[in-house]
């Protein structure tokens, strides 16, 4: 009994999709332990410059098919779906192109002022990582639409797993510059694409179904998804853009932020786990016109997600000091008091991050992308102020502050600009479909409790 129940909760969505999550998490956290060991200050904080602003555009470019995929294959099928396949990838190849005609011309133009900005290595490779991880990035749109948690979870183990694996012998043998380890990565991007492209979980096949009508119907929802990831991807990247373009700055402070940042991913593992099965759950309860269904699913999602967080926010702040020494090594370890500060408020952040992303994708799968576009405005104006007040303004007032307090007012601001997308969300959301906020926590609560009344009934 006990062990067809194991075999159940296996193959169960949300289990695997979290476990897809998880260890996709685990070996991002490795790798950044092998990074930031295997280099020094300035080349780490390239290396993060460079990541960060290929992430930031990726965003970007998928932000225009992935949800609108996902939605859109979450009720058609046959040839219907094909269509929509084949215009992601329309688009998707079309995106590229303009990225490239951008990047390139920019840095034949001003070869100086891209070196000295340290963002030289992402005008250069980013055209090129873009083309080859597209398919395994597409095929990723496809499989969430798909509920096909298992494949997700081989996809980003072996992704991630690859890159690692070049890194650890990076640390012990190879001591590679920052150029052969983007070289490298670009290489684990594209083995993962030519699988995807082998057993067609990318739809390449499909890239002819394109249809003028379908490639409309994506844009038109796409263009505020699309704002909502370039938002999204601005709130994650805009400090470590701005404190990279600071002269007072510099890379150094930015490997110093990527630190304690890297708590959110923590947050992350568990948080895309709930988004990716709940939103094929609000969009068809949508699609369905069902909104009792839809409340349901809203409620004990982002209710049961805040809930767990609240022992792992009271575990981290105990362990922060730990937890900064840990990831950065001796070399951070004089910085470890300041960079624990900043990561107790990446802490509270942290707790507020569940109903905000939920109300979020919760717009997004009522068609109501303009909405979610609009809160991602509020929260990114808020966060770009306060970085810019912080970053600038604070050293002109004062000649003598240091860059660690700075640092700790960046993180301050993360606080301020979470807790107005959380509000805003719930208040724009609740204009659609009427809510009522503490029944979040009942039934977050109620979802725990009827998980463990029925593990117990099949256990005994």
């Amino acid at each position: 009994m006990l062990l067809l129940l194991v075999k159940k909760v296996i193959k169960e969505k949300n289990f695997l999709s979290l476990t897809a999550n998880f260890f996709s998490a685990i070996l991002g956290f490795t790798s950044f332990v092998f990074l930031v060991r295997s280099m020094d200050k300035d080349s780490f904080g390239e290396w993060v410059l460079f990541i960060t602003a290929a992430t930031m555009v990726d965003l970007l470019r998928f932000g225009v098919t992935r949800v609108a995929l996902t939605r859109y294959l979450s009720g058609v099928t046959g040839e219907e779906r094909k269509q929509f396949i084949g215009s992601s990838w329309a688009i998707g190849l079309g995106s590229i192109l303009i990225v490239s005609v951008i990047l390139y011309p920019i840095v034949l133009l001003f070869p100086h002022s891209i070196h000295a900005s340290g963002f030289y290595y992402f005008f250069v490779w980013y055209p090129v990582l873009a083309l080859v991880s597209f398919p395994w990035g597409n095929a990723m749109s496809i499989l969430q639409a798909d509920e096909r948690f298992g494949k997700i979870l081989f996809l980003r183990v072996f992704n991630t797993g690859s890159f690692v694996v070049y890194l650890f012998f990076n640390y012990f043998f190879f001591k590679s510059p920052v150029v052969w380890v983007i070289i490298w990565f670009i290489i684990t991007n594209s083995v993962s694409s030519i699988i995807c492209t082998f057993y067609n979980w990318d739809g390449s096949r499909y890239i002819f179904k394109a249809s003028r009508t379908k490639n409309l119907i994506t844009l038109k929802f796409g263009k505020f998804s699309m704002g909502t990831s370039i938002g999204s991807s601005l709130l994650k990247s805009a400090d470590t853009f701005i404190l990279g373009l600071s002269p007072f700055m510099g890379t150094v402070a930015v490997a110093l932020y990527s630190i304690p940042i890297k708590f959110t991913e923590i947050i992350e593992i568990v948080l895309r786990a709930f988004t990716a099965t709940a939103f094929p759950k609000l969009s068809k309860a949508s699609i369905e016109n069902n909104p009792d269904e839809f409340r349901k699913v809203f409620y004990a999602y982002s209710g049961a997600l805040t809930l767990l967080l609240f022992p792992i926010a009271i575990i981290s702040a105990l362990f922060a000091r730990e937890f900064v020494i840990l990831l950065g090594g001796s070399q951070y370890k004089a910085f470890a008091d300041g960079l624990s500060i900043i990561m107790f408020m990446f802490i509270i952040f942290s707790l507020l991050v569940p109903i905000d992303r939920f109300t979020g994708i919760s717009l997004d799968s009522i068609n109501r992308p303009d909405k979610n576009f609009y809160k991602v405005v509020i929260m990114t104006s808020i966060n770009i102020l306060g970085d810019l007040i912080a970053v600038f303004l604070l050293p002109a007032l004062f000649p003598s502050i240091s860059v660690m307090t700075v640092l700790i007012f960046v993180s301050v601001g993360s606080i301020f600009f979470q807790m107005a997308g959380l509000l805003t969300g719930f208040y724009l959301l609740n204009k659609e479909i009427p809510l009522k906020f503490t029944l979040i926590f009942k039934e977050g609560w109620n979802f725990y409790r009827e998980t463990y009344t029925y593990l117990k009934q099949k256990i005994l």
